[in-house]
């Protein structure tokens, strides 16, 4: 188990390596905000929500076994 947690650790570090050409571009641009920052940010909201919704529905469920 420890020998593939190895191979994979290596092989990860492996492929993290960047190509060492030249990087060309404007270097004073920054990092663009794609689609993906967009999906991240959507799912965080919705997962909030969900969140609200259930701690919502649990408190009216203890609220309404309180009373009966």
């Amino acid at each position: 188990m420890k020998k593939l947690l190895l191979l994979i650790a290596l092989f990860c570090s492996y492929s993290a390596f960047a190509d060492p050409g030249d990087p060309g571009g404007n270097p004073d641009l920054g990092t663009p905000i794609d689609g993906g920052v967009s999906l991240l940010v959507a799912g965080a909201i919705g997962y909030g929500v969900k969140k609200v919704k259930d701690a919502r529905k649990k408190k009216n469920e203890s609220e309404n076994g309180k009373s009966n």
